[in-house]
């Protein structure tokens, strides 16, 4: 691979607080070039979300186009997460774009004739999978012209954060998920725990980042505020936890990955209880004889993902305070 020429990056997001961040970093990176923009419905309504991407490249400069998808799950009704983000998504500070507004074709033809002009392109999910999902139902052949796809969603092996055992992305649409990670997609799950514990934007950190004081610093913090008192009722946790923006530095600087295995990987559809868990085939028990009618479909027609367990905590926080400046 030539360092000299960025690779291209196609974002799906249902642009909220931390996907915003997020595509600072991606925007505002040397390493990339952000080929399309598209937005599903998930933290909020596709339009807002929509809206809120359009803010973003306006932000930054850019002049990436954003396309507007999936307005509900596959066969689901829409459940938001505006109790965690704010109503519009952005901690309801009244951030508007004011020129850009989004292209005509929708989301998933854009990803279809993005990645067909674009073999190899990396893709990267910061919200439900509908979008995706749907590209692969119309052409199940496109996963062999991706040459990464790095998944924030799921709760490998450890809690959920929107019911006990499941990732909000992976339970607002587990019927996507499950379509996706059936896949032949060469997938990066970095699940929502990663952005937990010593990955938070600590209260020093809020300030060095303010202190910064560009438009980026501002933005990433206000925009977050609501999002990071939700996380202080919903976890304990103080600061401000970025899952988006931890995927999206991962997907940047792949070296911050520091312990990831390969494992069959799948989603629950059918129990209430359990909806959207991620299950991981750790111990490699999925091909026994007990197990191989249940797995059947992930043996036969999908592959095996990486899972990354372990990120090098002080180059994510690098990596966003260089976004950030």
């Amino acid at each position: 691979m030539n360092p000299n020429i960025a690779r291209k990056i196609l974002i799906d997001t249902d642009t909220a607080s931390d996907d915003a961040v997020a595509l600072i970093m991606a925007l505002r990176s040397p390493d990339v070039s952000v080929q399309a923009i598209t937005v599903v419905a998930g933290n909020v309504s596709v339009e807002q979300g929509t809206r809120n991407a359009l803010y973003t490249v306006e932000l930054c400069g850019a002049s990436v186009p954003v396309f507007s998808g999936a307005a509900a799950p596959l066969i689901r009704p829409l459940e938001d997460a505006s109790w965690f983000h704010g109503r519009d998504g952005l901690g309801d500070q009244g951030y508007q774009p004011k020129t850009r507004v989004p292209e005509d074709v929708l989301a998933v033809d854009a990803i279809v004739r993005t990645v067909e002009a674009n073999p190899g392109i990396e893709i990267i999910t910061l919200g439900p999978l509908t979008n995706l999902a749907l590209a692969l139902r119309r052409r199940p052949d496109l996963a062999s012209s991706i040459g990464r796809c790095v998944v924030m969603g799921g709760a490998p092996c450890c809690e959920g954060n929107v019911t006990p055992s499941s990732e909000y992305n992976f339970w607002v649409d587990p019927e996507a998920a499950r379509i996706v990670l059936r896949s032949r997609l060469p997938i990066e799950l970095v699940g929502w725990q990663l952005s937990r514990g010593a990955a938070v934007v600590s209260g020093r950190e809020i300030e060095e980042i303010l202190a910064l004081k560009t438009r980026f610093g501002e933005f990433a913090i206000r925009s977050n505020e609501t999002a990071a008192k939700a996380y202080l009722t919903q976890t304990g946790e103080e600061g401000i936890a970025l899952p988006d923006p931890t995927a999206m530095a991962i997907l940047l600087d792949p070296s911050l990955s520091l312990v990831a295995s390969a494992h069959y990987m799948d989603v629950q559809v059918d129990s209430g209880i359990t909806r959207g868990m991620s299950v991981i085939d750790k111990l490699g028990v999925a091909e026994d004889a007990r197990n191989r009618s249940v797995w059947s479909d992930v043996l036969e027609h999908g592959r095996k993902h990486t899972v990354i367990w372990e990120m090098d905590i002080s180059g994510w926080k690098q990596a966003l305070l260089r976004a950030l400046r």
